[in-house]
C-alpha cells in the first residue's frame, strides 16, 4: 500500500482521533481510507475499486449518497479571490503559503475548501 502524508487543521483530526476512541473507527488509518473511498465514489462515478471493509464500514455507518440534494454551485467574489490568492502560491512554488491561506480563511470543511486544497495539490505535482 503506498503511503501519503496529507495536513490536516487540529479540529479535524481531534473530530477523528474522539471517532476512535469512541469505536467508531478502529483507528485514525481506518477513518483515512474510508474517508478516501467514500469521496472517490461520490465524485468519480467511474470509480469502482474498493478496499478492506468499505461497504460493510459505509453500511454500519447508515450512509446515504447527498445525490437528491440539490446544491447551489455558483462562485462568488471572495471564492474567486481565494482561487487567485492559491493559485499565485501555486505558482511559485509556495506550497506551505498556500496551505496556511487555505486554513486561515477558508471554512475547512467547505466545497471551496477541497477545491482549492486540489488546485494546490495540482500546481505542487507539476512543479
Amino acid at each position: 500500500m503506498a503511503k501519503d502524508t496529507v495536513r490536516y487543521p487540529d479540529q479535524v483530526v481531534d473530530e477523528i482521533e474522539s471517532l476512535v476512541e469512541d469505536g467508531t473507527f478502529e483507528s485514525k488509518s481506518e477513518f483515512y481510507r474510508f474517508s478516501a473511498e467514500y469521496m472517490l465514489e461520490l465524485v468519480s462515478p467511474d470509480y469502482d475499486e474498493k478496499t478492506f471493509s468499505y461497504e460493510e464500514l459505509k453500511t454500519e455507518l447508515d450512509l446515504t449518497f447527498p445525490s437528491d440534494v440539490e446544491e447551489e454551485y455558483a462562485f462568488d467574489d471572495e471564492f474567486l479571490r481565494a482561487v487567485v490568492t492559491v493559485r499565485t502560491h501555486g505558482l511559485r512554488g509556495d506550497f506551505d503559503a498556500g496551505y496556511e491561506f487555505i486554513d486561515a480563511e477558508v471554512d475547512t470543511g467547505s466545497r471551496a475548501a477541497l477545491v482549492l486544497e486540489e488546485l494546490l495539490a495540482m500546481y505542487r505535482t507539476n512543479h
